[in-house]
């Protein structure tokens, strides 16, 4: 008997949403990175982009848990000389929560093609609402 080996033409895309409300940041991020990537699946090929979409809602009701939002930063640097900038996690949940949940999504998937095709595939929401019910999404339970 031979390994399975997916095509890129016989992938099926589902769609999931994921309720952040009350949850660890990072828990959250973890569950879609993995749905993202296509790992939960049985056909799962590393070499193919098998993963499926993902909607994250409530990113504002994500929790950090011990003392991450006071001392935990995220940093960017501008290009120039000196210019390198930090926001603390708290701030920056409290004026762009959405950025949050992708930066922290972002830097569990791979830095390759496949990764940048499953960031096209992330819609993250802060609040309850999204506009996505025309594609049905379930309700990723974990």
């Amino acid at each position: 008997m031979s390994t399975y080996m997916a095509k890129a033409g016989q992938v099926e895309r589902k769609w999931y949403v994921i309720d952040a409300a009350g949850k660890p940041l990072g828990r959250v991020a973890a569950q879609a990175a993995v749905l993202l990537r296509g790992k939960h699946k049985p056909t799962f090929t590393p070499h193919v982009d098998c993963g499926d979409h993902v909607v994250i809602i409530n990113c504002a009701n994500a929790i950090l848990t011990g003392n991450k939002a006071e001392k935990k930063f995220y940093y960017r640097h501008t290009g120039y000389i000196g210019h390198m900038k930090a926001v603390r996690y708290d701030t920056l949940m409290r004026t762009n929560p959405e950025k949050a949940m992708e930066l922290a999504v972002f830097g569990m998937i791979p830095s390759n093609t496949i990764g940048r095709a499953a960031q096209n595939r992330l819609r993250v929401y802060a609040g309850s609402e999204h506009k996505h019910e025309a594609q049905k999404p379930e309700v990723w339970e974990f």
